[in-house]
This record gives C-alpha cells, sequence and structure tokens, in this order.
C-alpha cells in the first residue's frame, strides 16, 4: 500500500508500504545531518522548546524511514517524550506522538492522537494527513476519504494530493489517482517531492501492466533525485517482470545496500529463485528482530512471506493478528491467502471478496481471489500475464 513513509511498508512492506507516515509526503534529502544539528545545538541553549523537541522526533521518524534502520524510533520516542511532558497538548506534540505510532504501526493510537491533535487545533493539516493514513490502515476508508479532503481545503500540496490519489485508487478510479499523481507532480519543486510524485505515477503504470511506462516513470524519478531507492527498486522490478533476470538482481543488489527493508529483501529472493539460485532469507529474519526491537509490529509482512516461502500456518496466525488490528483491505487479502495456502480454501474466500470490495485494482489481490475461487470450483479467470513466482514484486509499496 502506497504510504508516505518507508517502513516496512510503508513501503511500510509486506505492503511497504502500509506503513509510514510522516509529515511530508516525500522522503528527507538525507540523513539528518547538519539540519539536526543545529536543531539539537538549539534544544541544548532551549531545552524548554517543546515544538523544537517535537521538530526532532519527526526528524528521526524521516530518518527510520530513508535508512531502514527502525532505531530512531527509539530516538523519536525520547525527543517526543520530552515535547509531551512539557508541553502534552500541543497540536504539533501530539501530531509528532501520532506520527511515531503509525510508523511502528500502532494504527488505533496514531488516529486518536491525531484527532486530539485536530481538536487543539483544526487548521493542522499534517494532523489530518497522519489521521488519513491511519484511518486506511484500520480500513476505515469513508473516514481517510473525510481526512483527506479536509487536508485538501487547507492545504493543496504533495502531501494532500499523494492521499488523494491513493483514496482513489483504492476505490478503483485509476484516472482520478493519476489526475491527482499529476498535480502532486506540478506542485512539487524540491527534487524528493518531484521524485516522490514519478515513483507513484511507475507504480500506477507498472500495476495496469504497462512496464515501458513504468521504468520510464522510474527513470525519471531517479533523474531528479539520485537518491530516491524506491524509483531504483521500481527499475529492478520492470526488469524481472520483463524476464531481464541478471539486470533485475544487478539493482536489487544496489537497492539492499542502500535500503535493506523487507519488502526488497524479499523482492530480491524471488528474483532470484526465479533466476534458479537460491534465496537467502538471513538479512530477512535479522531485520524481523530489529523491527520488533525498536516497538514495531508487522505481523503484515510475515504473514505474506510465510504464505509464499515459509509455513502456511504460521501464516493464519500473523495474517489473523494483522486483521484483528487493522482490518484493511491489504491485510484481509494476506489473510485469505494463508488460508488458501493453508488448505482453507472456503474461509479465504470470505476475505479474498473483503480485499476486492471496493474495486481497488491491484494485480496481486486479483490473482488471489482469481485462484481461491477456481480451487473452490467458481468460475474466474487468472491473468496469464501475472507470474506467481514473483508475486512480492506486484505488492503496492
Amino acid at each position: 500500500m502506497r504510504s508516505l513513509v518507508l517502513v516496512a511498508g510503508l513501503v511500510l512492506a509486506g505492503a511497504t508500504i502500509f506503513t509510514i507516515l510522516s509529515f511530508s509526503a516525500a522522503p528527507a534529502s538525507g540523513p539528518a545531518g547538519p539540519a539536526a544539528e543545529s536543531l539539537q545545538e538549539r534544544l541544548r541553549r532551549l531545552p524548554g522548546d517543546y515544538r523544537g523537541w517535537a521538530r526532532l522526533a519527526a526528524q528521526y521518524v524521516d530518518q527510520a524511514r530513508v535508512t531502514g534502520d527502525p532505531s530512531y524510533y527509539t530516538k523519536a520516542e525520547g525527543a517526543i517524550g520530552t515535547a509531551a511532558r512539557l508541553r502534552p497538548d500541543d497540536d504539533a506534540v501530539l501530531t509528532g506522538q501520532a506520527a511515531l505510532a503509525a510508523g511502528r504501526h500502532d494504527f488505533t493510537r496514531a488516529a486518536s492522537l491525531a484527532e486530539r491533535a485536530i481538536a487543539a487545533n483544526p487548521y493542522g493539516s499534517a494532523a489530518y494527513g497522519v489521521l488519513a493514513d491511519a484511518r486506511t490502515q484500520l480500513g476505515d476508508l469513508p473516514a481517510a476519504r473525510r481526512a483527506v479532503d479536509r487536508m485538501l481545503g487547507l492545504h493543496p500540496g504533495v502531501g494532500a494530493f499523494a492521499r488523494a490519489s491513493y483514496a482513489a485508487e483504492l476505490r478503483g478510479d485509476q484516472a482520478g489517482a493519476r489526475s491527482f499523481l499529476e498535480y502532486a507532480h506540478d506542485d512539487a519543486w524540491a527534487p524528493a517531492d518531484v521524485a516522490y510524485a514519478r515513483y507513484y505515477l511507475g507504480e500506477l503504470a507498472l500495476h495496469s501492466g504497462d512496464l515501458t511506462k513504468a521504468a520510464g516513470w522510474y527513470a525519471e524519478a531517479l533523474r531528479a533525485y539520485p537518491a530516491y531507492t524506491p524509483a531504483l527498486a521500481g527499475r529492478a522490478r520492470t526488469a524481472a517482470l520483463a524476464g531481464r533476470l541478471p539486470e533485475a538482481l544487478d539493482l536489487y543488489e544496489r537497492v539492499v545496500e542502500r535500503l535493506p527493508l523487507p519488502q526488497y529483501l524479499i523482492e530480491q529472493g524471488e528474483t532470484r529463485l526465479k533466476a534458479g539460485l537460491p534465496a537467502d532469507w538471513t538479512l530477512l529474519r535479522a531485520q524481523r528482530k530489529l523491527f520488533q526491537a525498536a516497538g514495531v509490529r508487522d505481523d503484515l509482512t510475515w504473514a505474506e512471506f510465510e504464505a509464499d516461502h515459509g509455513d502456511p500456518a504460521a501464516a493464519v496466525r500473523h495474517a489473523r493478528a494483522e486483521y484483528a488490528r487493522n482490518p484493511n483491505l491489504v491485510a484481509a487479502d494476506a489473510l485469505a491467502w494463508a488460508l488458501y495456502r493453508a488448505g482453507e480454501p472456503r474461509e479465504a474466500l470470505t476475505y479474498t471478496r473483503k480485499a476486492t470490495a471496493t474495486g481497488w485494482r491491484n494485480p496481486l489481490l486479483r490473482y488471489h481471489r482469481a485462484v481461491i475461487e477456481r480451487a473452490l470450483g467458481e468460475p474466474a479467470r487468472v491473468d496469464a500475464r501475472f507470474d506467481p513466482e514473483l508475486s512480492a514484486l506486484a505488492r503496492f509499496s
């Protein structure tokens, strides 16, 4: 799922993206560096600057997204905790707490904190962005759309347009999704924002089956901002799906060196298997422990991974836990597929229908539904263009 931050999504993973939530739609231009240092120096001089502490927490959440290092969440927790002790009811502080909760996949808490921030300041657009993201993850698409509409009314910039695009896509409005991304592209001026918009235009093309157009957008994203790793991963996907496996593996090696997120590690592993090479999941499992230690709960990634590459019974356990907390479309699909792989296609049918109920034209969800329906003897057409050996490459980031 598209998110505005790349934790195992994000991006999160599984769906990389269902996860990421920040104060801006695009990634930061690089490590915190001088800006963070100057802010830290200011906070040493003015330790009572609660909004400064909130900004520092936001920088740390961004760094968790940009670097894939979940230890930044622990740093963000310290900074936002200081801000909350100084001014617990400030809207910027509450929004920072909400963004951190979302980054850790605690979307119920994120929504609650974002609503408190809005109550404190109904004109703070960032809180509506976090609320929209959290409500999407919780499966409440009408509430998410209301938050997006309010954000558009307050601050119609890249962040609002990107969220409006995703809301349109989830309800099956491909043309609307593309239009909003074009608005985001037209509004963007910072290289990272331009790259972000171009990348998701590429994702729309990829999931509609146009590999050539997708590759073009990914290349344009990298031209705007060469350090934008998601676009490099997009190039790897298009190469793999086009059958250029050596090229794809070379690109994935560069991707995981930059940003070893679970989504990318799984994509790399599947591409290796497709090429007749063994997949090594060691780093993936290490990343899981790091995210757990940082307080990130991500049953979705492990439900998807175990269903395709491990233990279907474990996949069902993870998927049920994820869906119980976050009953969204991707979680419904993960539970459906885990149940099917565990030999329970009848129960899987209920969840695959929920996953596809809004008209979202996601190729992975549609493939899963067709396979499950055919297993039950129902008429269903499996898209011959879909490669189940590279299913992770079709997950929405």
